[in-house]
């Protein structure tokens, strides 16, 4: 049996005996926009719980639209000049529209980078197109800290923006049950304070800061907080096959439409499984999923709960990046230095993303 798994800008040929017992897991095929142009042009006009683009942005003199970081493999390229030409059909001025580059506390995409990620020459040239830095104080504001303590700092740009658009791509997340919608907005473009507290125990090692799961997850929960703290925001919500292909578009106010994009991706994703393997191989999803161990960790946690105790998990990824972040590398030393009980709980603190054993309810098929 021969099976390509993803790995970097291509793929990684593997080739079993025909005569072991494979079973191929893979999410199953998802509907394809056959006109994806159109099919965001008709999401911009058919809102959910709000108005369309063009009069949401009549008479309104700023906007920021949010777009994740290199990490993801939003279509920016398709999203952006279609959002960005209505704003300036609505009357808005160029120089007073910004597009946002959502890193958290992820390093900042810049030159080609930039240039890829944003996915079409116009729009980098024709509007502003910056990254959040999220230990630069003054270039947040302070909301004031949620219900549960959290401290709620966001990127100004944003804040103060007449329009406020996040973009992204939803699918199942290992802490925040699914991405995209309020997540673009914390971490994405919060400050550091607000980042770690997210990333502390006390929300990590909650059993329902899992895949798939929105009620009751206390980061879900929180991201819900500061979104109500910010008032009106829209979002431009996405949904992509295993080959990048556009399955679903939708716009409209950030809870609501969110909501609604998982719906739609959520009978694809969550795959139901009748036994546990002794090994299991996967993929990391390829590039850019895969260019850290830090992003790869995702890739490993997904199939932990269909691991028989004591299995082979092998995941397939290019890391041509090494590790990740000098703060994450530091961090695993430490943990390597430390008892395994003791890396856990520090792991959680540290902003790690480790799994603890038997957390995983929910299977994801990337």
């Amino acid at each position: 049996m021969r099976l390509d798994l993803n790995y970097g800008r291509g793929s990684y040929p593997l080739d079993l005996p025909d005569h072991w017992d494979v079973t191929v897991i893979r999410k199953p095929a998802m509907p394809i926009q056959s006109d994806a142009p159109a099919a965001v042009r008709a999401a911009l006009s058919r809102p959910v719980n709000a108005r369309p683009l063009a009069e949401e942005a009549r008479g309104k003199k700023t906007a920021c639209i949010l777009i994740c970081d290199i990490t993801r493999p939003v279509p920016n390229g398709l999203l952006l000049p279609e959002i960005v030409r209505q704003l300036l059909d609505s009357g808005m001025k160029a120089e007073n529209i910004t597009v946002l580059v959502a890193t958290g506390l992820h390093r900042p995409n810049e030159g080609a980078e930039l240039e890829e990620l944003i996915g079409d020459p116009w729009v980098l040239n024709t509007v502003n197109v910056a990254n959040h830095f999220a230990r630069n104080d003054a270039d947040h504001v302070d909301l004031g800290p949620t219900p549960r303590g959290t401290p709620v700092k966001l990127d100004r740009r944003f804040v103060e923006a007449d329009v406020r658009i996040a973009t992204g791509l939803v699918e199942p997340h290992f802490m925040a049950g699914y991405s995209g919608g309020r997540k673009v907005i914390a971490p994405g473009v919060a400050h550091q304070d607000t980042i770690t507290t997210f990333h502390s125990a006390r929300f990590m090692s909650h059993p329902k800061a899992d895949n798939c799961v929105l009620d009751g997850n206390p980061l879900h929960e929180e991201q819900l907080e500061i979104v109500r703290k910010l008032g009106h925001v829209l979002a431009v919500n996405t949904v992509i096959d295993e080959h990048r292909r556009l399955s679903f578009v939708n716009y409209g106010e950030i809870i609501a439409s969110h909501l609604d994009a998982v719906e739609f991706t959520r009978s694809y994703v969550q795959v139901p499984i009748a036994r546990r393997f002794r090994t299991v191989v996967t993929s990391a999803a390829g590039y850019p999923l895969d260019t850290t161990y830090y992003q790869m960790v995702k890739g490993m946690v997904g199939p932990v709960n269909i691991l028989e105790p004591g299995g082979d998990l092998v995941v397939v990824s290019e890391c041509s990046e090494g590790l990740g972040s000098k703060e994450y590398a530091d961090a695993q030393r430490r943990l390597i230095s430390m008892a395994r009980t003791d890396s856990l709980r520090t792991s959680a603190a540290s902003n790690l993303p480790v799994s603890t054993s038997g957390k995983r309810r929910c299977s994801s098929s990337r």
